[in-house]
């Protein structure tokens, strides 16, 4: 088929055109002043595809969010949280100079500051993890609040489901708010049963068209939060999915959680509480009623926690200025733990930094990933890593799902935060930083024994040249993954 000769009108035509459709991207683009980098591959990548870029930036281009802090709440939460202060106020002041600064830089950047727990245990699994909510559920007697970005129809959603169900038909008030996105296979019949028992179930950003003038389908919660009687918490990489579940599904992810009990819990319950205030539309002061069960005066425990949060609504990006000045501070380890990794330049400088003054770095990677382009982007920053120092391996033995960061014994971070641009900017996330060995110890061992079902990436590993063409490409992409 021969195509027919356009007139020079039309050539003009369409160059106009085009050269406007071009110009009135960039400058929407540039005005949102994002990272430089960021800003020109958005604006290379949609001037090739005229008109349909500006569809595809309007749906799923940055923007800033609004989200309403409950000042009451927060005021009351942080009126306890001086106790753990003064519990903790011996620990703080032998702790070195830098964990000190990085805990005034999370309360500084999302506003939580460091609180407490009695007792915190590392659950590695989705077996494990499921049992101990699953016993938190049972045991709670006032209120039972949920939130996660994928919670699936299936055997363990539907025992989660039925389990609530039954816990709300005993007088318990459960709230869960799912993701509308992460959780979009649950359907109406599904929360049935759900609504008939006096369950609050509620949907975080609804993909509906025509909900708010600019759609919001690209910023989730990302969240994984599990608040029972104010008292016990969880928080970590699993979701409520049968793909975490090695007894139903043997190729399950491999990821872990974390439990904390104790003061910390409030800052989890918090999170949530907005979260849920901001997804509902409910006017917070009718919550002043059960105030007393949902933040309970708890005893200061000895294991100093930080609770912190981040997502599109704080440009401040309170997870990943925590994990690069986590790095910063290494004097002998730094291991790193992420299912996705595709580092900005500060997060990539602070890692080859750390390995070039002598810092034992690891990254622990998976060999196969459920996304084929963050897995090419992530592989082709290993010879830049591994020149620098930093041992990088691949879990080889199914999909490694756990987010974690070990700093000497000193430092443990554990949350929902994967090591990339989607994390640190778009998504809702949040994360526990546990000062001292209480978690460093424990995670640092489940590290090494991660490391079993690994394989070490070398420096002159044998790459085909399409390869190493796809790796870079994919990396050129990487301010937008």
């Amino acid at each position: 088929m021969i195509l027919p000769e356009l007139s020079h009108e039309w050539k003009t035509g369409l160059s106009l055109a085009w050269s406007g459709y071009i110009a009135v991207l960039s400058v929407w683009i540039v005005m949102q002043k994002r990272a430089p980098v960021s800003t020109m591959s958005w604006i290379l990548s949609l001037a090739l595809l005229p008109f349909a870029g500006f569809v595809i930036y309007y749906f799923l281009g940055p923007q800033r969010l609004r989200k309403q802090r409950l000042k009451r709440l927060r005021n009351r939460a942080s009126a306890y949280a001086q106790a753990d202060l003064a519990r903790l106020r011996d620990v703080a002041q032998s702790a070195p100079p830098a964990l000190q600064q990085m805990a005034r830089l999370g309360t500084a950047t999302c506003g939580l500051p460091v609180s407490s727990a009695v007792g915190v245990e590392l659950l590695s699994g989705g077996a494990r993890t499921f049992d101990a909510i699953f016993e938190a559920v049972r045991a709670a007697r006032n209120h039972i609040h949920l939130e996660y970005y994928i919670f699936e129809p299936d055997k363990i959603g539907t025992a989660l489901r039925d389990l609530l169900i039954e816990r709300a038909k005993e007088g318990v008030t459960v709230r869960l708010l799912i993701d509308a996105l992460g959780s979009k296979r649950i359907g109406r019949e599904f929360m049935a049963p759900m609504h008939a028992a006096g369950v609050k179930v509620a949907l975080f950003h609804d993909t509906k068209i025509g909900r708010r003038l600019r759609p919001v389908t690209n910023y989730r919660t990302h969240r994984k939060i599990v608040v029972c009687d104010g008292r016990v918490g969880f928080t970590g990489g699993v979701n409520i999915t049968d793909e975490e579940d090695k007894r139903t599904n043997p190729e399950a992810y491999h990821d872990v959680h974390l439990r904390i009990e104790g003061s910390a819990v409030r800052w989890l319950q918090t999170t949530f509480l907005e979260d849920w205030t901001y997804a509902t539309g409910e006017d917070s002061r009718g919550m002043d009623d059960t105030m007393d069960a949902m933040l309970p005066q708890l005893e200061a425990g000895d294991i100093p926690v930080q609770i912190v949060t981040s997502g599109p609504d704080n440009t401040l990006e309170a997870i990943h200025r925590m994990h690069v000045e986590a790095i910063h501070s290494a004097t002998t380890r730094a291991w790193l733990t992420t299912p996705y990794f595709v580092p900005g330049e500060p997060a990539l400088m602070a890692l080859t930094s750390a390995a070039l003054r002598g810092v034992d770095v690891r990254l622990l990677v998976p060999r196969r990933s459920d996304s084929a382009v963050v897995s090419a982007a992530a592989r082709s920053y290993f010879d830049e890593l591994i020149a620098a120092g930093v041992k990088v391996w691949e879990y080889k033995a199914r999909m490694l799902h756990s987010k974690t960061l070990v700093v000497d014994d000193h430092c443990a971070m554990i949350g929902t935060a994967n090591f990339d641009n989607r994390s640190f900017r778009l998504n809702f996330e949040v994360c526990a930083v546990v000062y001292g060995p209480a978690l460093a110890r424990p995670l640092a061992a489940q590290f090494e024994t991660d490391l079993h079902s690994s394989g070490a990436v070398r420096a002159h590993r044998p790459q085909s040249f399409w390869r190493r063409l796809g790796d870079s490409v994919a990396r050129l992409f990487s301010p937008l993954l």
